[in-house]
């Protein structure tokens, strides 16, 4: 079957679906194969939990209800692609080391104010969930915001094949995913794809313009510029304060924000760029922006036993850990403490990293800084306020003596450290 034909069938579902868990009547399922299981042996449970129809790639699992193709997924990602091209509506991609998440949202509610969006949920933002995300938008929907991520050279390009976006914007290039892009210059390198794409298909940039890399990146593009210092930019926007929240002016209007460090200053910033050059209101930027409030473990405020814990484990790397430890350093708090556990995917550059992470906390004003993980533990120190842990039931034992008390409490740590866990015995 053909895409056009099988985007006619797409139509007359509720939605899709790769999990027959979650799965809704008149769903269309695609039974996705992965290392550890396939997809077509759930064929069958599909079609018997109301699954109108099952896309499989094994012609032993066919049946009434099931389309056979070459390849689940590939049939996924040009179906995505179709269907973008058939709605004909504005992309915006966005993309970055760090913030990917934060800003999107950030984004969605802005545009929110004045357009019917429809955004990356959560961070389904690889080759699986940039697909699923441009098939939830509907004829309803006038801008969508995509999320793009990638570890390797050559994804965000891949993405942005599938995707088509007429709007792009790179958060920053950080020391993220060092082990697959094979350095920072990989970073940039990988990241760029997107201006790459962007810039061959004479589509509009969205710029940071205190961000020299990106400066020098988008050279020769189609921009609409954003600044802190550089008012020749197309949109001017203040930092105030960051103590503890993100407070800024954007043409004389004060907006008070819910987000913690200076780090989320230039995410706020794209988010009022994108929505000023897309004639949203300024009034409804400030009530966007001040009525966002940070969840599932970014950037979040939790106020437990007389403590100000800062939740920010939804994932780190060197740069995001830098400017999360400088963050917590600029508050006026009493007593300030941190929790750091493994920084992941660092391949080569991983104990020189997590050195240069112990060498900033030896420098910092911070009052305990407990350091957790295999990778952390093999650094050296000679401060008598930093103790390490290899992993984390030695942290745990070490907190059963310790209390904790009208402190500022900064969590952090690689997703796969589940460093939330900490909660339950601070």
């Amino acid at each position: 079957m053909d895409i056009k034909s099988l985007h006619k069938l797409f139509l007359t579902c509720n939605s899709i679906s790769t999990d027959t868990r979650t799965i809704n009547k008149n769903d269309m399922f695609f039974a996705l194969t992965g290392e550890n299981f396939n997809g077509n042996e759930y064929a069958a449970k599909a079609i018997e939990k109301g699954a109108k129809y099952c896309i499989i790639d094994d012609g032993k699992y066919e049946s009434k209800a099931t389309i056979l193709v070459d390849n689940v997924l590939e049939t996924l990602q040009k179906l995505a692609t179709f269907h973008r091209q058939f709605l004909d509506i504005p992309i915006l991609a966005l993309t970055g080391s760090n913030g990917k998440t934060t800003t999107k949202e950030l984004i969605n509610i802005v545009l929110s104010k004045k357009y019917s969006t429809s955004a990356t949920i959560g961070n389904l933002n690889n080759h699986i969930g940039v697909p699923l995300t441009l098939l939830s938008m509907t004829k309803e929907t006038e801008i969508g915001i995509v999320e793009m991520g990638a570890n390797h050279l050559k994804e965000i390009e891949f993405l942005s094949n599938i995707t088509l976006p007429d709007f792009g914007y790179i958060t920053n290039f950080g020391k993220a995913h060092l082990e697959g892009f094979g350095g920072l210059k990989g970073v940039i390198k990988g990241k760029s794809e997107l201006y790459d794409h962007l810039k061959h298909h004479n589509k509009l940039i969205f710029v940071n313009e205190d961000d020299r890399i990106q400066i020098e990146q988008t050279k020769g593009c189609n921009v609409y510029s954003f600044s802190e210092s550089k008012k020749t930019s197309n949109v001017h926007i203040q930092l105030k304060d960051t103590d503890p929240f993100v407070k800024l002016t954007y043409k004389n209007i004060e907006i008070q924000s819910k987000l913690i460090g200076a780090y989320n200053f230039k995410n706020i910033s794209a988010a009022i760029a994108i929505g000023n050059y897309f004639k949203v209101q300024d009034q409804d930027i400030k009530l966007a922006i001040e009525s966002y409030t940070p969840s599932n473990n970014r950037s979040q405020i939790i106020h437990k036993k007389g403590n100000r814990i800062i939740m920010d484990a939804y994932n780190a790397n060197p740069t995001s850990m830098n400017a999360a430890i400088h963050s917590l350093e600029r508050l006026k708090d009493q007593k300030k403490m941190v929790f750091l556990g493994d920084m992941f995917e660092l391949g080569k550059d991983s104990l020189e990293e997590h050195q240069n992470i112990v060498d900033l906390l030896s420098k910092s004003n911070l009052d305990a800084i407990f350091i957790i993980g295999e990778h952390f533990n093999q650094t050296k120190h000679s401060s008598d306020n930093i103790f390490q842990f290899d992993s984390f039931d030695d942290l745990i034992l070490h907190l059963s003596n310790e209390e904790f008390e009208n402190s500022t409490i900064l969590i952090k740590g690689s997703r796969g450290m589940a460093m939330e866990r900490i909660l339950d015995v601070l």
